[in-house]
């Protein structure tokens, strides 16, 4: 038996232009083709009558083959429980390891983004020094933008 971390998926009100930010900010490549899901076999996957989602995938820097951020938008049907469902917009953040904080920082307030908090430096004991910022995407969903200076 194995296991292997697949992909994070974000909720859009707008699918392409939050996949441009990613795309434009932090070097994310969009795998083809985009996610054009409707029909029964998804309605019955997420539970959501006459649910349509359409999103693509974005490899995520610094990997050929490896995790993706998923970015999908739902357009009809709802969950009528209330509970946490796939279709609600959000997660906690996201985390980019960056060269440069400040740099990453101000292309993301250049594509629509803003901050949440100040940046931030932290040895961490045994660790390194962390040098981070949260900011939100043009959506207002939460980016940690981070640097470790690891100790030798």
């Amino acid at each position: 038996m194995s296991v292997k971390y697949a992909h994070t998926n974000i909720v859009a009100r707008n699918y392409l232009s939050l996949a441009q930010f990613y795309i434009d900010v932090f070097a994310c490549e969009p795998l083809y083709p985009e996610r054009d899901l409707k029909g029964d076999w998804i309605e019955r996957a997420t539970n959501i009558e006459n649910v349509h989602i359409r999103g693509i995938h974005l490899r995520l820097p610094g990997y050929e083959d490896g995790p993706t951020l998923e970015i999908f938008q739902y357009n009809g049907g709802t969950n009528a429980a209330g509970l946490p469902a796939v279709n609600q917009p959000g997660y906690a953040h996201i985390a980019f390891l960056v060269d440069d904080v400040d740099t990453y920082l101000q292309k993301l307030l250049q594509w629509g983004g803003s901050k949440v908090g100040e940046t931030v430096q932290q040895e961490i004991a045994n660790v390194g020094a962390l040098t981070l910022v949260y900011a939100r995407d043009p959506e207002g969903n939460i980016v940690e933008i981070q640097n470790w200076n690891k100790e030798k």
